[in-house]
């Protein structure tokens, strides 16, 4: 059973080292993958194995919340599937302002059913720290099928809908907890950063103490973070990785790179070779103007 962790405020020094803790349209993606067509701008895939799936950058930025709040509750890369899996089902990963009866946000959870007041339902990381306290306390959760522990929460009228999406969400999932899965993103040219402002976002998608982000080169319109987990394995170094692609849509990150993988905004994917120092650390650039 995950253990739920204390989400603290912690304060952010703008110095080197930062301390952090991160219906037409549903188909869209479907017939995309089928057809092989090349990504487009704001549109991100994750990749596990052989099989590809495809997602708009808000919908792949929500699911590396959904998966950074569940590593900060301590879920594994099944539980985050589970997350993600009732979200595409509820909502296609979007954030919506409406809903049947009283249902709102990613997770369509109903203020009238005691989920919380109607702003904070749609709040992705309220609602997604909603969904995760309410999964640890089903008994045998893990030990479920995907689309009976949805269902346990969600007490949903299409209890066995939530199987239709578990491949996808495993892609996502295996992508962001560290996994064996790759994100790749295209987002338009434009979107511009700071250091502070991500570093503000890495701190609130995956809580305080998790993450330091140390200011490595400032080139002109571009400044390179170095980041480095401060709790786990080196499963965090990918998944902060694949968070940053995840998220460029709205932090303006233009490359992500380290443990053995390369990613630049309008370029693609590459793969680095371990040094004799072992695996270069988790980078990113930022376009600040």
């Amino acid at each position: 059973m995950a253990r739920r962790r204390r989400r603290s405020a912690g304060c952010l020094a703008v110095v080197l080292v930062v301390a952090v803790g991160a219906a037409a349209l549903v188909w869209l993606p479907g017939i995309v993958q089928r057809h092989g067509y090349k990504l487009e701008a704001q549109s991100c895939t994750a990749t596990y194995g052989d099989y590809v799936d495809y997602k708009t950058a808000e919908q792949a930025g929500n699911a590396a919340i959904i998966s950074a709040v569940g590593l900060s509750y301590g879920f594994d890369t099944w539980g985050v599937t589970v997350a993600i899996a009732t979200a595409i089902q509820e909502s296609s990963l979007r954030n919506l302002d409406y809903g049947d009866r009283d249902s709102l946000g990613l997770f369509q959870q109903r203020p009238s059913q005691g989920w919380g007041e109607p702003e904070q339902v749609r709040d992705p990381h309220y609602a997604s720290s909603k969904f995760y306290q309410a999964l640890e306390q089903v008994p045998g959760w893990r030990d479920m099928p995907l689309t009976e522990a949805a269902q346990a929460v969600q007490r949903s009228g299409f209890p066995d809908a939530y199987a239709d999406h578990e491949r996808e969400a495993r892609a996502w999932a295996e992508a962001l907890t560290g996994g064996a899965g790759v994100v790749e993103c295209h987002v338009p040219d434009g979107v511009i950063g700071t250091p502070q402002a991500f570093a503000e976002r890495l701190h609130h998608d995956f809580g305080s103490g998790r993450f330091a982000v140390e200011v490595a080169d400032v080139d002109k319109d571009r400044t390179t973070l170095r980041i480095t987990p401060l709790v786990g394995d080196e499963s965090a170094n990918h998944a902060v990785r694949e968070w940053a692609v995840a998220t460029a849509a709205s932090t303006g990150v233009v490359e992500a790179s380290g443990w053995g993988h390369r990613w630049v905004n309008g370029v693609g994917r590459s793969t680095l070779e371990e040094g004799e120092d072992g695996p270069e650390p988790v980078t990113v650039v930022i376009a600040t103007r």
